[in-house]
């Protein structure tokens, strides 16, 4: 039994909810998101809530059922309150701005590296040296921060690169003489 997939998502108020057989529609102030369900699953929206069960007792309908429903989830919470990651710089010269659409990054090599902003994500920079990612939608907020910490990712003996803001990079000690 899914913990997780038992429980149903409530849909608050200012926020609009439509499925469509396997297609789940929400609508709130930060915007519209959609997700299609696997066929494994059936999806009732009833009494201001979304609830997800799975179709049969086979090991992929139960692993569906759960993901199902936390998807659903990040749906309503995504146009409530959106996501929001956060991402650190460190290094000497290691630095970052936002011009205009594209990220631009100084991450020690011989070119600064650009990074075009997607559609329905916004980056802030509040120090040369902290990058904030926010939007709508987790998987793009995740798979952005992790396209951006894959150009320079931190290194273990000094701790340069980019890293999440509560990762924790486990230290090596240097070369003895």
């Amino acid at each position: 039994m899914s913990r997780i997939g038992k429980k149903p998502v409530v849909i608050p108020a200012g926020v609009t909810a439509k499925v469509d057989g396997q297609l789940v529609q929400v609508k709130g102030g930060k915007g519209q998101l959609e997700f299609v369900a696997p066929d494994e699953v059936s999806v009732v929206l009833q009494d201001n809530a979304i609830k997800v069960d799975p179709r049969d007792n086979s090991k992929r309908a139960r692993a569906m059922w759960g993901t199902a429903r936390a998807r659903v989830s990040n749906l309503v919470v995504g146009v409530t309150s959106g996501f929001e990651k956060k991402l650190e710089i460190t290094g000497v010269g290691y630095r970052a701005a936002v011009q205009g659409k594209v990220l631009q990054l100084a991450l020690g090599f011989s070119h600064d590296v650009n990074y075009p902003i997607p559609a329905g994500i916004t980056i802030a920079t509040p120090k040369p040296t902290e990058i904030t990612i926010a939007g709508m939608d987790k998987r793009q907020v995740g798979q952005v921060a992790a396209e951006i910490r894959a150009f320079r990712g931190p290194e273990p003996y000094k701790g340069k690169g980019v890293k999440y803001a509560n990762e924790f990079i486990f230290r090596k000690e240097g070369k003895k003489k």
